[in-house]
């Protein structure tokens, strides 16, 4: 079968991998579309993040070379002989964060993690093998496209919930990629009033308008600060840092009201230095998440298939496999026109 193949930064390779067998609790799906993630991007560019390339994961037991890809849905082609809640032909899409589970679903996800397409091989290939636990099942009016912008989606659920963002409060969301729409597009269903978002580059925030921002900033204009306390005098009842550098991070810090929150979202490359007494002065929490609960990826994809959440907006481009590289990482890296990038297999929908 193809497989896009992460074997070091800059060098991911399309070629012939065998598919792994089907273990009793295993499925083996048929990947239908699956979309390029900026923790994809991050292995790309600067890799390994999360990769293991020094030695097997402890949690899979599996190292580079890895084929990526975890953000994907697809059918089911077979089953091992313990799978009791799916068979040959449903449609499925992957929640592919792997934990060792020994906790309750709110702690698990920060007990040691991996995510299938990272620490395993993943959906950037005609086939991938998963365990039954990874596979939820996809509502019939849901495509099996859209079943690919599941996990980013489900991650901005979880960061509205992480958040506790409450129906008419207000919110600031740094940086406009992938992630930071669907956090404004979560935002906007959870009954944020005001939703300001800051990027700097125009493309992206008029994506962003489009999707529910009511104000839109770019820093490279004006001052983000002098704008924000303009649009909201007393600060933000949820900031969203969404961009993973230090100069958003601080300001996200800055435009959150007394006793407010900010949710650390990004993945950020390298430490970053912030004033303590800005939280210190101002009773600013600061929390952060990287993937979901459980009962959150059920949740979006419930939202999802009622409408209350269409992600469907941030698809900017569909390519195939054997163009991963340039029409995907390197459209990623240089067109800022770009946010979600979906890449082909199947096709099926």
């Amino acid at each position: 079968m193809r497989a896009a193949v992460w074997y070091k930064a800059k060098d991911i390779r399309v070629e012939e991998r065998e598919v792994n067998a089907v273990l009793p609790n295993e499925v083996k799906i048929r990947v239908a579309w699956v979309g390029i993630c900026g923790s994809d991007l991050h292995e790309y560019q600067e890799g390994p993040v999360l990769i293991p390339s020094q030695g097997p994961d402890p949690l899979t037991n599996q190292e580079a070379p890895l084929t990526l890809g975890h953000e994907f849905a697809g059918v089911i082609e077979e089953v091992g002989s313990d799978v009791t809640r799916f068979k040959a032909g449903d449609r499925v899409v992957v929640n592919p964060l792997i934990t060792k589970g020994n906790k309750g679903p709110e702690y698990d996800i920060y007990d040691g993690f991996t995510f299938v397409g990272l620490g395993s091989n993943g959906g950037f290939a005609d086939f991938t093998v998963v365990a039954e636990k990874n596979v939820y099942a996809l509502p019939d009016g849901l495509s099996l496209e859209e079943g690919a912008l599941v996990e980013p989606t489900a991650v901005a659920v979880q960061a509205v919930k992480e958040g506790g963002l409450q129906s008419g409060q207000t919110v600031a969301v740094f940086g406009a990629g992938p992630i930071g729409l669907v956090t404004i597009i979560a935002a906007k269903a959870q009954g944020a009033s005001k939703i300001v978002v800051f990027d700097l580059s125009d493309s992206r925030l008029e994506k962003a308008t489009l999707v529910g921002a009511t104000h839109v900033v770019n820093p490279g204009n004006m001052d983000p600060l002098e704008m924000a306390r303009e649009i909201e005098p007393e600060g933000f009842d949820v900031s969203f840092e969404v961009a993973g550098v230090e100069i958003t991070f601080n300001q996200a810090i800055k435009v959150t009201k007394t006793r407010g929150t900010v949710v650390v979202i990004s993945i950020f490359p390298k430490p970053v230095s912030f004033d303590p007494m800005d939280l210190t002065t101002t009773g600013v929490k600061i929390t952060s998440t990287l993937a979901y609960e459980p009962e959150v990826f059920q949740k979006t994809i419930d939202l999802m298939s009622s409408g209350e959440i269409d992600p469907k907006l941030i698809i900017t481009s569909r390519i195939e496999l054997e163009e991963i590289i340039t029409k995907g990482f390197d459209a990623l890296t240089n067109d800022k026109t770009q946010a979600k990038i979906l890449v082909k297999l199947s096709g099926e929908q």
